[in-house]
């Protein structure tokens, strides 16, 4: 029995109390007000409900007699074993070891779909990540929003969301210019200009333009050598993050190119759009956004006095850019240096009549540490100043740096002990979930070679404590993964695996599935099959949604 059919059963048994309390009145009750939980105490039970203290003012009784009334009658639902009243008013409920043990069989019958909804299908999501300058490799910080964006495009997706991923390609503005000064500084065998950037793999970019340009480029003028290693460079650059996001997993469905906001007139077609709506005014010369009308500090300079587009010109555009594309979820994932811009971000929502933090989310990403041998890893190689995707991904391989950069919160800190991810001990996160997936695939098969396979399933037979622990987690896993989907918490998949391989382990060691020497296979080692390869398939699914792999052995 899973939470919502519990929940429905539930429902079957409230509404006629309901209704003999306040006859002829619609209170406005329905399956969604039924809530259950967990314990934390699982002496207490299988699920709790906090239902009876939510109605009880509404029927004008005690919380604590209506949840009684509801306890006696909910005691005859099918699979129930026993119903207790607690405290104020929580309804404590245990099921029948059959009834919960099912849950092995739905598991591996739903296979990779385990977890699926379609309660997103309504949504169109643009999910805006990694979005870095193409000046230079992939630091830290865009390499977190890597792993935490595609987990959460996954993990959307399986709640029937549809999703485009999409990288901004700044390419209009200043940093560009220095990037382009910093190659050709490079290519003359000048010193790295004051505000241009540094590291190796300048020289090696420039190197690579040279050959690319068919002509002579000493011919050129400084401007025009300069150009040419602007354009060249930035292309060579870009499919240098391209290919590092590939092999990391990442692959985006839009490019999307900043100068043709610019380029394309989309900027003053949102103006105009602003204008017609009454938000704009002139001052100064220069036109305003009028964004204090929509909660922000200061009304924002669009236009400015010179004629030139301001650079909350092109978020403006972007928005409504995207929302014309058929949008109407859009998720961005900034860095911490950004999080002052939010509020200005959600009056430019606001202004064109659409609803802040719902049609538009920005996410803040914040700093990630490196630490090895006990002390900050903070050079590059190749990079200079920063440390790269490439540099982590060389330490501890894809997985590792993937599941460790989604396993935290992103609005927190995240320190990265490159010691710990290199360990092949429980102490490395990724390791213990991976070993675990492996120990199912190692156990299904020495069962199959004993003759303990799935033709045979007693789920009744499932009664030891560490099986009703494993069956009560396996089972939150859809609940879990609606709920990572709807808080954009990609971490939170991360834990709940941890916790899972943790349950597994101890069940493993309490509970044989292949019986001891000559006994014969009974119907409990057929049960523990299923549960073992339910386990399995959850840790998969898990896995696979953090972009993880799940290896058969290690």
């Amino acid at each position: 029995m899973n939470p919502e059919s519990l929940a429905s059963a539930l429902f079957d048994v409230v509404a006629p109390i309901l209704a003999e309390r306040r006859p002829g009145e619609d209170l406005g009750v329905s399956v969604a007000d039924i809530t259950l939980e967990r314990p934390k105490n699982r002496d207490h039970g299988d699920w709790a409900t906090n239902i009876a203290m939510k109605l009880a003012k509404k029927v004008g009784t005690n919380p604590r007699e209506l949840a009684q009334l509801i306890a006696d009658a909910a005691s005859s639902i099918e699979g129930v074993a026993s119903v207790e009243v607690a405290g104020p008013g929580f309804i404590n409920i245990r099921l029948e070891a059959g009834a919960a043990g099912e849950l092995a069989r739905t598991i591996v019958t739903a296979g990779d779909q385990y977890g699926h909804s379609d309660t997103r299908s309504h949504e169109n999501i643009n999910l805006e990540f990694v979005s870095a300058n193409p000046t230079g490799p992939i630091h830290l910080g865009g390499t977190r929003w890597a792993a935490v964006g595609d987990s959460l495009a996954r993990i959307l997706q399986s709640q029937g969301a549809s999703v485009t991923r999409e990288y901004y390609f700044n390419d209009h503005g200043g940093q560009i210019d220095r990037f382009a000064r910093s190659l050709l500084a490079a290519h003359l065998g000048e010193p790295t200009p004051e505000d241009g950037y540094g590291g190796a793999y300048i020289g090696e970019i420039a190197t690579r333009v040279v050959p690319l340009y068919d002509g002579d480029l000493s011919a050129l003028s400084r401007e025009e050598q300069q150009e040419v290693f602007r354009s060249v460079g930035v292309e060579l650059m870009f499919a240098e993050i391209k290919q590092s996001l590939h092999d990391f997993g990442v692959d985006f469905d839009v490019y999307f190119h900043e100068n043709s906001l610019h380029e394309s007139g989309a900027v003053q077609r949102a103006v105009a759009r602003l204008q017609e709506l009454g938000h704009m005014y002139e001052k100064d010369g220069a036109l305003w956004l009028r964004t204090t009308d929509f909660g922000d500090d200061k009304d924002r300079v669009v236009i400015k006095s010179d004629g030139d587009a301001a650079y909350i010109s092109g978020d403006i555009a972007y928005y409504l850019d995207k929302r014309e594309r058929g949008f109407n979820r859009e998720v961005m994932m900034l860095g911490a240096d950004h999080h002052g811009y939010v509020k200005r971000l959600m009056a430019v929502v606001a202004a064109f009549g659409d609803e802040p933090y719902v049609n538009l989310q920005v996410l803040i990403g914040q700093m990630v540490n490196l630490v090895q041998d006990g002390k900050p890893v903070r050079m590059s190689k190749r990079a200079g100043t920063v440390v790269t995707m490439e540099d982590l991904v060389g330490i501890v391989g894809v997985d590792a740096a993937r599941y460790a950069l989604t396993r935290s919160s992103t609005d927190s800190n995240l320190d990265i002990d490159l010691d710990v991810l290199r360990k092949r001990t429980n102490d490395n996160p990724v390791f213990y979930v991976q070993y675990a997936h492996a120990r199912t695939f190692n156990a299904a098969k020495n069962a199959e070679d004993s003759g303990v396979d799935r033709s045979v399933f007693a789920p009744e037979t499932l009664t030891h404590e560490t099986e009703s622990a494993l069956l009560g987690a396996l089972q939150e896993f859809p609940r879990l993964v609606a709920f990572a989907a709807e808080v954009r918490e990609p971490h939170r998949i991360a834990r709940y695996l941890e916790e899972i391989a943790g349950l597994y382990h101890r069940w493993y060691d309490n509970c044989r599935i292949v019986p001891l020497g000559d006994a014969p296979v009974e119907p409990v080692h057929h049960s523990r099959r299923w549960l073992n390869d339910a386990t399995g398939q959850v840790l998969r699914n898990g896995l696979d949604l953090l972009g993880v792999s799940a290896p058969e052995r290690m």
